[in-house]
């Protein structure tokens, strides 16, 4: 069963994808590199793992914090502009880990970071469904989604090259992140859209209206920040050298990049939420999998297959949003859609840690993928039921 064309047509505005989708692989860079390196380096430092939970929580709360202020900026700033603005945020607060040792500086940090993180989220999902026709929107999701991948794969590289030992790393990653928000000026003055600003409320309204996407998104987060922040950690704490457990993000991003464009074409030609059941799935089974797995290789390759399958739910989200939805709605929606990743890195983040310090490390891959897989059990029923009820 395919979707039905809920848009009219017309060419896309190249100029704002483009800036959308470079901007979203900086801050991609930038959290590739900062969830790993942060969670090693206070690894290193002895710092319990409850409170690396914690610090990685301080992001989730900036995001948090960001969706109920975006309603009323979007009205004081124009939506290009606040992204630019996020982007020299994000290099700010990069800034500050290079310069700083503190662990409640780089809480600090960390929560700064996640608004700035955020706004760029919401504004960039926001415009790029405003940017783009429906016909083309599953395969444009897909080159946003690659981007993102990307930047995830990207940013573990430097680890390995600078090592976690002092603050090079980050420095270098804030003069990439400023030269990108000076890049991404120049593309918003060729652009012919803009975002849409949000309506005040309009966050729950959305919520009541589209709880199965929120929830997708959410389980996307658990699975993403699980994958990202506490599995560096599992791998360590197993004997694992510490550039293994850097590698191991860049092979859970790459072949998720390669794959979202494929993700996207699937999208466009076949049923959008049969790709989005089989994507939760397919994740929560990979996650599952990974404790009973010896080899080095297999670790990668099912860390791989549940990178992109996992992330492949926030591409059908992203796509089915921009089918469902238009103006206002859409940045209500990005803004639930980042509420979402808010709480649901939150809870992972914090989840993950709390079991891997109580039971083993073994038990957070296995507490994300059965978390995975109960969101793919219900979104299933509800799949069922409104069959049943439509063919009645």
């Amino acid at each position: 069963m395919t979707h039905a064309i809920s848009t009219a047509d017309f060419a896309p505005d190249t100029a704002a994808i483009a800036a959308v989708i470079i901007g979203v692989t900086a801050f991609a860079v930038a959290q590739g590199l900062t969830y790993p390196l942060i969670s090693l380096v206070l690894e290193h430092r002895s710092v319990p793992q409850s409170l690396i939970g914690f610090n990685a929580g301080c992001f989730a709360a900036g995001l948090g914090t960001a969706t109920f202020a975006v309603g009323a900026l979007t009205r004081l700033v124009r939506g290009d502009r606040l992204i630019v603005g996020g982007l020299v945020g994000c290099a700010l607060s990069l800034s500050v880990f290079a310069s700083s040792d503190n662990f409640w500086v780089w809480c600090v940090a960390r929560f700064s970071l996640g608004v700035c993180v955020s706004l760029i989220f919401m504004l960039s999902e926001a415009w790029l469904n405003t940017a783009c026709p429906d016909r083309l929107r599953g395969r444009i999701s897909g080159l946003y989604g690659a981007g993102m991948c990307g930047g995830f794969a990207a940013g573990p590289l430097a680890i390995p090259l600078f090592g976690t030992k002092n603050g090079f790393a980050f420095a270098l990653l804030a003069v990439y992140v400023a030269c990108v928000a000076f890049l991404t000026v120049i593309l918003t003055r060729k652009a012919r859209t803009q975002p849409e600003q949000a309506a005040s409320g309009a966050l729950f309204s959305f919520v009541r209206r589209a709880p199965l996407l929120v929830g997708m998104v959410a389980a996307f987060a658990i699975a993403d920040i699980a994958a990202i922040s506490a599995m560096p950690v599992y791998f360590v704490r197993l004997g694992y050298s510490e550039s293994f457990a850097a590698i191991s993000v860049t092979i859970l991003a790459l072949p998720t990049a390669l794959a979202q464009p494929l993700v996207g074409w699937f999208l466009d030609k076949t049923s959008r939420s049969g790709v989005a059941l089989a994507s939760a799935l397919i994740a929560g089974l990979s996650f599952i999998a990974i404790p009973f797995l010896e080899s080095q290789a297999a670790i990668l390759i099912a860390f791989g297959i549940m990178g992109t399958a996992s992330f492949s739910l926030y591409t059908c989200a992203l796509t089915i949003l921009g089918e469902r939805f238009a103006g206002e709605a859409l940045v209500a929606g990005s803004a639930a859609f980042a509420l979402a990743y808010a709480i649901g890195s939150a809870a992972g983040s914090s989840t993950v840690g709390a079991v891997m310090d109580i039971y083993s490390p073994a038990a957070g891959p296995m507490t994300a993928g059965s978390v995975v897989l109960a969101f793919a059990v219900f979104y299933g029923l509800s799949l069922l039921r409104s069959r049943a009820r439509s063919s009645s």
